[in-house]
Order: C-alpha cells, then structure tokens, then sequence
C-alpha cells in the first residue's frame, strides 16, 4: 500500500493537449533532420494474426523494400489483450487486425471480409442432386456437418455471435492452432468442413482438391484494420511507414493459396461452387 503511483485527475485532463504537443515538437524535429527512406536503415515493428503474416506481409514487405532497401521490419504475434498498450508505448509501429481493441487509435480499414464454408471434394456435401446440380448448402446440413475450427481464427466471435441469434450454436469436432493445417485435414476422406474467410477459401481451392460454398445466413462482413501507434517518435518515420503500408494493403485480396499449395491427391479440376 503506498507505493503505487497514480496520475491525478488533473494530469488526465491535460495529457491529450501534452501528447499533442509533444508531437508537434517532434514533427518539427523530423522536418529539420528529415527522413530519407532511401537511406534510412531504421526497423519497424507490426503486430499481424498468423494469416495477416501469410497472406498481406508479402505485399507490405514489396512495398516497404521498393522505395527504402535498408529498412527492417519485425513481424510479432498479434495479441489482443496486450495490443492497447503496445501501441500507447509504441512498443509496436502498426497492428492489422479484425477485432476492435479500447484506446482511441488512428485506425484505417483495409478491406471487408465475408466467410465461407469448405470441404473436400469427397464430401457427401458436394453431391449433385437429381437434376444433376449440386444444391445450395441448407441451415440443417451446416448443422449437422461436423466442424472444423481455429481456435485464433478472430472472425469466429462474429460467426459464434451470429449462430447464438439463430439459436443454431455449433460445437466443433475439432479445433485447430493453425490456419495452415485445414486445407490437408478437409482434403482427406472425412466429414468435416470449415468456416473461414473467403479470400483464403479461394486461394485453397486453387490448389487443394476442396470445394468452396456459401453460408446458409446472413453474416456480415468483418471489417480489417490498420492501427498505429499513438507515441510520439519519429514521427516522420512513422508517418511514412503508415502510409506506405496502407496503400499496400487497402482493398489487397491477400495472398493464400501459397499454404500447403502442394496437391496431395495429385491433379484434379478446382470446383468453385456457388
């Protein structure tokens, strides 16, 4: 007891305007000793999701690397409960995420994002029906369907949230740690099927003997942001990272047929169901 330090009321009110100035003073900084990325060789640091990594890094490390060949940049896992501090110390430069974090956070959002269901080509969802068409997937056939899921998927308290409001909650067969274990697992003879994004979905299906089909209901589209740091430093810097990373990535499909792109059943033709 007692020796804890706290800010006082009147510290609070007056550390918006502090911060602001204090950010004014060092853009002024940056002005006069200017921030050149052609030569600079300083190294930023960017929270993603495991599919962030996979799938937008590649673009935003072409980008970064075109115009500054010098610059580093670290890549850490994206942690939500420790993401608000890490950007008020500026422990991290940017984070890409889904989900809504507390802190007022320059945010831009990059693109929205709709989730669809996959299976294998074998599975007996796939089926055509008499008039020689495949149906469209129903409620009671997603219910019944045994599930996969990934447990870091953050799309997945939408969609849990969604099926609590149709009273139709799925329990999973089984739950996974990583994004890049699906497309083998649904591949194989078994009857499971995923709900997952559908810009990953396509890119699999290019590559993977599997089968992409729409929701049965109405689930809206999780929207993907760009948050920065609040600190600060180098602003400049920071500034034009942010910046060239947005362009990069705003309205980017991501790249994912490049998780497990090798076909373990051999050839085949890709199905694209709608």
């Amino acid at each position: 007891m007692g020796r804890t330090m706290e800010p006082t009321a009147a510290a609070q009110s007056i550390y918006p305007s502090f911060r602001d100035a204090l950010m004014t003073i060092d853009r002024a900084l940056d002005a006069v000793h200017s921030f050149d990325p052609a030569t600079s060789d300083r190294r930023f640091t960017v929270a993603m999701s495991e599919l962030g990594e996979i799938g937008y890094f590649p673009a935003l490390f072409a980008a970064v690397r075109s115009a500054a060949p010098g610059i580093g940049i670290d890549v850490v896992p994206l942690d939500l409960d420790l993401l608000p501090d890490w950007l008020a110390r500026g422990t991290v430069d940017l984070a890409v995420t889904s989900l809504p974090i507390s802190g007022a956070f320059e945010h831009q959002v990059l693109k929205s994002e709709r989730y669809a269901v996959l299976m294998g080509q074998r599975h007996p969802l796939t089926a055509d029906g008499t008039d020689g068409k495949t149906p469209a997937l129903t409620m009671d056939d997603y219910l019944r369907a045994d599930h996969a899921v990934v447990a870091g998927d953050s799309g997945r308290p939408a969609l849990d949230a969604a099926l609590r409001r149709l009273g139709a909650p799925i329990h999973p067969a089984v739950s996974l740690r990583h994004f890049a274990s699906l497309p083998p697992l649904l591949s194989a003879p078994n009857p499971l099927i995923a709900t997952v994004p559908a810009s990953i979905a396509r890119g699999w299906a290019e590559t993977w003997p599997l089968v992409l089909r729409d929701l049965p209901f109405e689930l809206p589209g999780v929207e993907i942001s760009l948050l920065k740091r609040t600190t600060s430093q180098h602003t400049a810097a920071l500034d034009w990272f942010h910046g060239t990373v947005l362009r990069a990535l705003r309205g980017d499909p991501g790249e994912f047929s490049s998780i497990g792109a090798r076909n373990p059943l051999g050839p085949g033709p890709d199905r694209m169901v709608p």
